[in-house]
């Protein structure tokens, strides 16, 4: 069912009502007296839920509806990084949870016990399981399985559930996962400086702002690869 909220003009009650519907703060916890970690310049959703043993370092991304469990072992994600909506990362105790620098990883998928080194990119609804090794600036594509233990050669594609093809990466996907990265890290700075609760206008005013992106910042690989999307950036 949806709730209409009061008129866009009457900002004190569209605040108060923002509040009582979606909640004020981030969900983060303690553990066992360990507090979770969040740097300055880092964007962590206020939807988002941070347990215990938890280290994000500054100019990450961290989506809506991310759950990152760090009560059994930790989990470190460090610089430029981003985890995306939906997103589960935890791990067996005792262990860790790593993501190297600038790690990618997509809307929906599930890390567990797993190490990410640096630039590496995990597809949508992919799995990486305990033990396993994701190599620099390789690229497990989307809903495909990392078995444990397995390591995927860095700068190489890994591809099926469970993971089967492994290939190298050509220049051209290089090149637009390593702009992805850039995309989500400017997308961190826009969240910290403009994301705001609000609610919902009933129309579309005349004057209303467009974003701050457009199709020159970023387009799915298959339409670079066919010559639609927008000239790489460099």
């Amino acid at each position: 069912m949806i709730v209409a909220g009061p008129a866009a003009a009457d900002l004190e009650s569209r605040s108060l009502w923002c509040r009582h519907r979606i909640g004020v703060g981030m969900p983060s916890y303690e553990i066992d007296g360990v507090v979770p970690i969040v740097a300055a310049g880092a964007f962590v959703h206020p939807s988002a839920v941070l347990i215990g043993d938890v280290v994000i370092e500054t100019d990450c991304y961290i989506g809506p509806a991310a759950s990152i469990r760090g009560d059994f072992g930790s989990i470190v994600i460090t610089s430029g990084s981003n985890v995306q909506d939906g997103c589960v990362l935890h791990s067996f105790p005792g262990r860790e949870l790593l993501l190297e620098r600038e790690s990618h990883i997509g809307h929906g998928a599930v890390l567990h016990g797993c190490v990410i080194e640096s630039g590496a990119m995990v597809g949508m609804n992919a799995v990486v399981m305990d033990g396993a090794r994701v190599g620099a600036r390789a690229f497990v594509g989307a809903g495909s399985v990392v078995r444990a233990e397995m390591v995927i050669p860095a700068e190489h594609l890994a591809v099926g559930n469970p993971v089967t093809e492994i290939r190298p990466l050509d220049a051209q996907t290089l090149r637009w996962k390593a702009n992805g990265v850039k995309v989500y890290q400017e997308l961190a700075k826009r969240s910290l400086t403009s994301m705001r609760e609000t609610v919902p206008l009933t129309e579309i005013p005349a004057d209303r702002p467009r974003l701050g992106t457009g199709r020159e910042v970023s387009a799915p690989l298959h339409e670079l690869r066919r010559g639609d999307g927008p000239r790489e950036r460099t």
